[in-house]
């Protein structure tokens, strides 16, 4: 069976929004590393090899064949500008049938921080979600004391739906995480939970 090779690129107002390459590794494995504080609060712990260029390479191909097979579509944020890596998204655990729903996951650098960049990523893979892949349903979680995730996320359209208790191992612990959706047709009100 030969893998089919799909080089999907979303543009945004700033960002070309693309799978990982190879190429990549160096500039992802130095934000990464230069913003490990910034997220090892809100990230499971990191592997001793995280960082590493085998890693990486492990990395690139899951991104490859999760975009082949359908499961997911991992993303590097490029800014246009200066082609620098700001962060990445992944909708991942892309489901089918009934529920035609998948999960956000994200990470931004320290130096890209609370300029808006994650909110126009997650506007853009909403939207092609919704339009390309035909999903109804996307779902997003965070720890409930990330204010600046839960906050990107309610501008985005998302609406809190509740608590997850011991839903993801966060730095080592297990942790409740608040729970969000965004719906492809949206009849509920603005949510004031939080």
């Amino acid at each position: 069976m030969i893998a089919r090779k799909k080089r999907l690129r979303i543009e945004t107002e700033r960002m070309s929004l693309r799978l990982p390459v190879h190429s990549d590794y160096r500039a992802w494995a130095s934000l990464r590393d230069h913003s490990a504080d910034f997220l090892h609060p809100w990230e499971p712990t990191w592997a001793a090899d995280h960082l590493t260029r085998k890693s990486f390479t492990n990395r690139v191909y899951w991104a490859q064949r999760s975009m082949g097979n359908g499961s997911a579509v991992p993303l590097f944020l490029i800014r246009r500008t200066d082609d620098a890596l700001v962060g990445a998204i992944t909708l991942d655990n892309i489901r089918r049938g009934p529920a035609q729903a998948g999960t956000l996951g994200y990470w931004i650098g320290a130096p890209f921080q609370r300029q808006g960049y994650m909110l126009e990523a997650i506007q853009a893979v909403a939207h092609y979600a919704f339009r390309d892949l035909d999903l109804s349903r996307l779902e997003a979680a965070c720890l409930p004391e990330n204010a600046p995730s839960r906050g990107v996320l309610e501008k985005a359209g998302f609406k809190y739906e509740g608590v997850a208790q011991s839903y993801l191992q966060i730095n080592g612990r297990w942790r409740n995480h608040v729970l969000y959706a965004m719906l492809r047709n949206d009849r509920r009100g603005r949510s004031d939970a939080g």
